[in-house]
């Protein structure tokens, strides 16, 4: 990357079509959808001019609630030409999250699809907006959601709901040049993309997220796995969560690289797409991998195909890694650190980075950013080797969170360094670890552990699939760990045998005072593991609610 790339994602979809027009953009095993790069961006316009021609203009906020359809993609490309800003709403989301969303937001329009897996998108939008049953379409009055004026149904025909395959004949409405007078206006530091942070702690932000710092953090991210247009990208990864946003479909447009979206995961989906698409990458978190490595059927599949990808969303254990390079062929798979306010990526593996590095580091810092680690009592810069906070500056960082002026103040300081609340090191070659998070951070006594440090020790035990460590509390130091385990199939363990594993090979103080054994993690609907989930697991499964009661006033 040898400068940053001054354009909109529109024009970067624009261009990338005049380069590789024939060259296939997009393939779906699941529905009928197969476009060239000109196909392509020929139904983003079509899409666009009929979004402006049903009242969606520059500045508007528009939300899709959806999983990987190809709707969703046009509708990214096409929101970006006219200006409008893209809200992307987490498919987990129930009703009365979809609310906060929709108003914190600022919604106009919302985008809703019949797929989500233990979701009625119909009956919750009609529940928050029971006025939607009744009113002519695109011209909702709704009492709670004053903003919100346009439904649309990317599946079925519903009440006050416009349906997809109307969009289009909108666009009769607009003039060839009022529609290019729209593109013009959109500027690179306008917002394209309003992310919602998990909300791990408190009410979900959203992060805004300008066309230059997508566009130019997707090039960056295909640069290190030395993407071009003969890759192919298996992304099982949701569209609404930087991974896909960003990583999947920024890293490929950049690129000219053929894009194989699943509607959502499962182990035999992907399994089956890498070898029927014959995919030479695909993302995942680590807990994809895993599903995919331990499932009946993983060896009955051809990975030869395969090169490089990403995983990353949570730590990456140090075996799964190495288990991907050996059992699934992707010898030059990456890791990626980042987080969504950061467009998301910070650091990097490449793919000719050593085995070692890409299975023990997250990598450099990417071009035109700086990082660097502190104290997070102090602010001050840590040396080399020092654990510390992760902070980040450059183009990447968000704009801020929406409507939350004193949230943005308090992740950018007036350096414009990029707070992340991350724990991490960086050794004399510029490479960076990551320990943990300073809120999972855990403080035994005046020992400070670091979850990783330990989960990765407990993966290397044979019978182990994953592994998440999580602070309780404790009457006498304080806060002790607490180890939550995933058998594999047909292996066995006991507490005493886990305890004995970790006493043997690291110092006393980092063994966990409790052992769980469970069948799954509590995760987001990306993928992330919700370890402050966990931690109230914990706490009523072991009847630590009185302790915890002490040490939380």
């Amino acid at each position: 990357m040898e400068k940053l790339l001054d354009i909109t994602v529109g024009q970067l979809l624009e261009q990338t079509a005049q380069k590789y027009p024939t060259h296939q953009a997009v393939k779906y095993i699941e529905m009928e959808f197969d476009k060239t790069y000109y196909e392509l961006n020929n139904k983003v316009d079509r899409i666009a001019k009929g979004l402006l021609g049903m009242g969606i203009n520059k500045g508007d906020h528009v939300a899709v609630w959806a999983t990987n359809y190809p709707q969703w993609l046009i509708l990214l490309f096409a929101t970006a030409k006219i200006g409008a800003v893209l809200v992307t709403v987490n498919t987990s989301y129930k009703e009365a999250e979809l609310e906060y969303i929709l108003k914190q937001s600022d919604s106009k329009a919302l985008f809703i699809c019949d797929g989500l897996k233990d979701v009625d998108c119909e009956k919750a939008i009609y529940s928050v907006c029971p006025e939607l049953k009744t009113c002519k379409k695109g011209k909702l009055e709704s009492k709670t959601l004053p903003r919100l004026k346009i439904v649309v149904s990317m599946d079925n025909w519903y009440n006050g709901m416009y349906n997809w395959n109307e969009i289009e004949d909108f666009g009769i409405l607009i003039e060839d040049d009022e529609y290019q007078k729209a593109k013009e206006s959109v500027m690179p530091d306008d917002v394209v993309n309003m992310q919602y942070t998990s909300g791990t702690t408190g009410f979900p932000k959203g992060v805004m997220l300008t066309h230059k710092n997508i566009v130019n953090n997707g090039l960056s991210i295909g640069d290190c796995m030395a993407f071009t247009e003969k890759d192919r990208l298996c992304i099982p990864v949701p569209f609404f969560h930087c991974f896909g946003l960003v990583l999947a479909i920024m890293a490929s447009v950049t690129h000219g690289t053929t894009m194989v979206p699943l509607l959502w995961y499962t182990p035999m989906k992907v399994m089956h797409t890498i070898e029927y698409e014959k995919c030479t990458a695909v993302h995942g978190v680590p807990t994809m991998f895993i599903g995919m490595l331990e499932h009946r059927d993983f060896e009955r599949y051809d990975y030869s195909s395969l090169r490089t990808g990403i995983m990353a969303g949570s730590p990456c254990p140090i075996k799964v890694m190495q288990d991907v390079i050996d059992k699934m062929n992707m010898k030059e798979i990456t890791i990626a650190y980042g987080q969504t306010e950061a467009s998301p990526v910070c650091t990097q593996t490449t793919i000719h980075d050593s085995v070692e590095r890409r299975v023990e580091t997250v990598g450099k810092t990417l071009p035109f950013m700086e990082t660097k680690i502190v104290d997070p009592e102090t602010g001050k810069e840590l040396p080399v080797g020092v654990s510390g906070e992760f902070c980040v500056r450059g183009y990447n960082v968000m704009k801020g969170y929406y409507n939350l002026p004193e949230a943005t103040q308090a992740a950018i300081d007036k350096d414009g360094w990029l707070h992340t609340g991350d724990m991490a090191s960086v050794d004399e070659h510029g490479y960076y670890r990551i320990t943990g998070r300073i809120k999972d951070m855990i403080i035994r006594g005046g020992e400070n552990l670091f979850p990783k440090e330990i989960e990765d020790m407990i993966y290397t035990f044979e019978p182990v699939s994953d592994v998440q460590i999580v602070a309780v509390p404790d009457e006498k130091y304080g806060e002790e760990a607490c180890a939550f385990i995933i058998l594999k199939k047909g292996c066995t363990a006991t507490e005493k045998d886990i305890k004995k594993y970790v006493m043997d090979r690291m110092a006393r103080h980092k063994v966990p005072k409790y052992v769980i054994f469970t069948d799954s993690f509590p995760l987001t609907a990306s993928g992330k593991i919700q370890k402050f989930k966990m931690r109230e697991q914990a706490i009523e499964i072991l009847g630590l609610e009185k302790t915890d009661f002490i040490h939380s006033n």
